[in-house]
């Protein structure tokens, strides 16, 4: 009965969201038409997809009861030192690129996880010393140069500019990141399990759960999918910089609180998240089209993610509330 309740609150939370996104498009299109126009609409989804990406990293370590800062400097470093790359060897295929950003992402989380996992260090302690290191690395390794659209092939660059099918690259491989995400969380154990690590760690370990491995996977994931988004982000602005992605991590933290998952850990579905980056995206779009101030946006923007906050924390009294009625009866 308590899955079924908290199953009904977070679907009823989700089609909240989902009219949310519609009545607010339908607002912004009456004071600007050109927003639901379908290059427009392109533009939203491409500008989302790399932050689509990380946030599903996010919420896996999220539903951990953890919590990652250094993803901004992750996209800052595997970009830098793969641009250094594809300048000092043109021919290099962009899949090996991609490759070589997620391999370097997968490194640096490694180091996250092991420290959160294995040392038993608060995740926002070790995650923001990592954030410090790997930024500095990042100016250390560039010497606080830039690596410019001149010096990047054409193939890499189009990465994130070409198209499949007519679709562009990014939302592409956004897609195929959902897809690998769905099937791991419903069809594998280790998915099954990260959830049920989040959700009563000390429960999970009794039960024989490898509480620590599971943790260090998700942080790993997360870097992982952070170096490819780091790859996508130079390719799609064909600029590799020491300051890029500075903040970004809490863009990503935002998009996945408004899609429900909880900092709470144990709680968080694709859907509510691909939901609350499409929010974010329209945010970030249509608030500059509809003349808003700089100054205005960043307040609406923190308005709408408090209360998605506090929505979370209502439908989770209500589901805990739900379940203990149902046992009384």
């Amino acid at each position: 009965m308590t899955k079924y309740g908290s199953g009904f609150n977070e679907n009823l939370r989700e089609l909240g969201l989902l009219a949310f996104i519609l009545v607010l498009g339908i607002g912004v299109h009456l004071r600007n038409p050109v927003f639901l126009s379908l290059s427009n609409l392109t533009t939203i989804l491409t500008n989302t997809s790399i932050l689509g990406i990380m946030a599903v990293g996010m919420m896996l370590v999220l539903v951990t009861r953890g919590i990652d800062l250094s993803v901004g400097a992750i996209v800052a470093f595997t970009g830098m030192i793969t641009a250094l790359t594809v300048a000092s060897y043109p021919g290099l295929h962009p899949l090996l690129a991609l490759a070589e950003g997620a391999l370097i992402g997968f490194a640096v989380g490694s180091v996250s996880g092991l420290l959160v996992a294995y040392f038993d260090i608060l995740p926002i302690i070790a995650t923001l010393g990592m954030m410090n290191i790997v930024r500095g690395l990042t100016y250390v390794i560039s010497g606080g140069r830039w690596v410019s659209s001149y010096q990047m092939s054409d193939g890499f660059k189009k990465l994130a500019t070409g198209t499949l099918l007519g679709i562009n690259n990014l939302i592409v491989i956004a897609v195929i990141i959902y897809l690998i995400a769905a099937y791991f969380i419903k069809h594998t154990r280790t998915g099954r399990r990260i959830y049920a690590v989040g959700s009563n760690p000390d429960a999970a370990e009794i039960s024989g759960l490898a509480r620590r491995r599971l943790v260090f996977m998700a942080y790993a994931i997360m870097g992982a999918l952070a170096g490819l988004a780091g790859v996508l982000w130079v390719a799609k602005f064909a600029s590799a910089q020491g300051n890029t992605a500075i903040g970004y991590e809490l863009q990503v933290i935002a998009a996945c609180i408004l899609g429900g998952v909880s900092i709470s850990g144990g709680i968080g579905k694709l859907s509510g998240l691909i939901l609350g980056t499409i929010l974010l995206g329209i945010l970030n779009n249509a608030l500059p089209l509809v003349n808003i101030s700089p100054f205005w946006q960043m307040g609406i923007q923190g308005s709408i993610i408090l209360a998605a906050v506090i929505t979370n924390v209502f439908v989770r009294r209500n589901t805990v509330w739900t379940a203990l009625k149902r046992r009384a009866i």
